[in-house]
């Protein structure tokens, strides 16, 4: 793809990014056929690469069990009053810790997983191009041994996930003729964020990722959550999923990381999956004591990992809706996804050709 310029939006004050003499490959039905096209086709390439079978998941999980998830550690969810069985429900923001306890419940053999459908609701997120208050993502997890929890295992899983992902890649434009080809290269780029911070000291994190990724194409991002030498993280991670402190040599942290990918089409750094080596017993503990969460230890579902109960794990979310609006090469994510935007978003993109679903 040629590079883009973007049209500057009068009156938006969303981030609303508008390419120049933008015009969808594929029509809003055509466009409908073809999620659903990107979706079937991706569940079996990724399901088949990582031994993972399909299962049912909740949107309402029950307050105080630790069962959900505050992403980075300040997200709050929805609450909302169950009369009937006099307790709090919450509208799930993914289904890292639900996942692990499945594992367990399904009764999966080392090497076996699950994956599911995720919907959820995150009313602080600020919508943009890539961004939406709805979220749609395939959360899988897979049981492991002990022996696993290292980096060559995690690199070896993370490039089974991006082999699905350049193969459907490649499948939909075949099969789409109007197109372009794919672009996606066949190599995924690892970095440690110790290292990306070693390159770009005086970026932000935004900017290092905009900037490996425009060099590299596809990057995987090691350990996001551990403070860098300047004191902050790459991003905020919670304390009780991914392990993001164990160390790995070399002064490097975490067990986890972020699939990125260059975008032409806007012109940015891509995320589509975050995914990790989940925590243990130690790195747990640890990593509750640097977030001074402490007091989550009494929570049913953290007593259960810490007492040896639940089974090791690797695990993620990948975006229904990235992958769709990659692969159909849309300059908005609600050209995919049904969705609320802010009016200004709506009409910009109605007067410059971005039908929003």
């Amino acid at each position: 793809m040629n590079s883009q310029v973007f049209k500057k939006i009068k009156n938006d004050n969303s981030n609303l990014r508008i390419p120049n003499g933008y015009n969808p490959c594929l029509n809003i039905r055509e466009t409908e056929n073809a999620i659903k096209f990107v979706k079937d086709l991706f569940q079996l390439n990724f399901k088949a690469a990582l031994n993972l079978i399909r299962v049912s998941a909740p949107l309402i999980v029950l307050e105080n069990t630790g069962i959900n998830d505050q992403l980075n550690g300040s997200e709050k969810p929805i609450c909302f009053d169950i009369p009937t069985m006099n307790v709090t429900g919450e509208i799930v923001q993914s289904l890292a810790k639900w996942k692990r306890k499945a594992l367990l419940d399904y009764n999966f053999d080392r090497g076996e997983g699950l994956y599911t459908d995720m919907n959820a609701i995150r009313p602080t997120e600020t919508p943009d191009n890539l961004h939406s208050f709805y979220v749609a993502q395939w959360d899988w997890e897979q049981n492991i041994f002990a022996k696993d929890r290292n980096l060559t295992y995690l690199k070896e899983v993370v490039k089974k996930i991006y082999q699905a992902i350049r193969d459907t890649e490649r499948s939909t434009c075949e099969y789409y003729k109007s197109l372009p080809k794919a672009f996606l290269p066949e190599k995924l780029h690892f970095i440690h964020s110790e290292d990306l911070e070693d390159m770009y000291p005086d970026s932000t994190p935004a900017e290092r990722e905009h900037a490996i990724c425009k060099e590299k194409g596809a990057v995987f991002i090691i350990g996001v959550g551990a403070n860098l030498k300047n004191g902050l993280p790459h991003d905020n991670r919670a304390a009780d999923y991914d392990d993001w402190s164990t160390e790995t040599g070399n002064g490097k942290r975490g067990l986890n990381g972020d699939i990125l990918v260059w975008y032409p089409m806007l012109e940015c750094a891509y995320e589509i999956s975050s995914m990790g080596i989940r925590v243990n017993e130690s790195a747990l503990s640890k990593q509750l004591a640097l977030h001074n969460e402490k007091h989550k230890r009494k929570l049913p579902y953290h007593k259960s990992l810490l007492a040896g109960e639940l089974p090791l794990s690797i695990g993620g979310g990948i975006g229904q809706s990235r992958l769709c609006m990659l692969f159909l090469r849309k300059a908005h994510i609600g050209e995919v996804q049904a969705s609320i935007w802010p009016e200004t978003m709506r009409s910009s993109c109605a007067e410059h050709g971005i039908p929003l679903l």
